[in-house]
């Protein structure tokens, strides 16, 4: 991952107006002084929670979606900027949020503990994610690594749900 400080691209402040990079510092979120990441990952929770009224295949639809809308947006914002993984780039927060609850129940403590978990994952990076992290580069990289965090997120709420509620 390059140094913010050392690269020779844009500044996050001098784009984030531009469609593109607007998106993929999640509206403007990612530009946060601290915790932009937790900051993206808040935006997408009225978005999941509005979202998740969909059918759940629709709802996997517009995941699947914005993943793959996201690795583009990401891979054209890092060109941009001319960093790998800038932290102001949280698209992939708000989409591995929604990963997270795919085929959950749509309540307030699932949404909750979703939060709280992807944040957690994210974070810490415990394996493959961490790997994930490290070897792929470019907007899949961006991408994956949360998509990761979603999966450890949804199999613990899973189990949860079906076992312990």
């Amino acid at each position: 991952m390059s140094d913010p400080a050392t690269h020779s691209g844009a500044e996050p402040r001098e784009i984030w107006r531009q469609p593109v990079p607007f998106l993929a510092f999640g509206f403007g979120s990612g530009l946060a002084s601290s915790a932009p990441g937790t900051c993206g990952t808040l935006v997408a929770v009225p978005l999941a929670w509005w979202l998740t009224g969909l059918p759940v295949n629709a709802y996997a639809g517009v995941v699947l979606a914005a993943f793959a809308f996201g690795i583009a947006i990401c891979a054209d914002t890092t060109q941009r900027l001319g960093v790998a993984d800038h932290p102001a780039i949280v698209w992939d927060e708000i989409v591995g949020y929604m990963a997270a609850l795919l085929w959950l129940p749509r309540t307030w403590w699932v949404f909750a503990a979703a939060f709280v978990l992807f944040r957690i994952f994210d974070i810490a990076k415990p394996w493959p994610i961490g790997v994930a992290d490290r070897c792929l580069k470019g907007g899949f990289g961006i991408m994956v690594d949360d998509l990761l965090a979603a999966v450890y997120v949804n199999l613990i709420l899973q189990v949860a749900v079906h076992y312990f509620l």
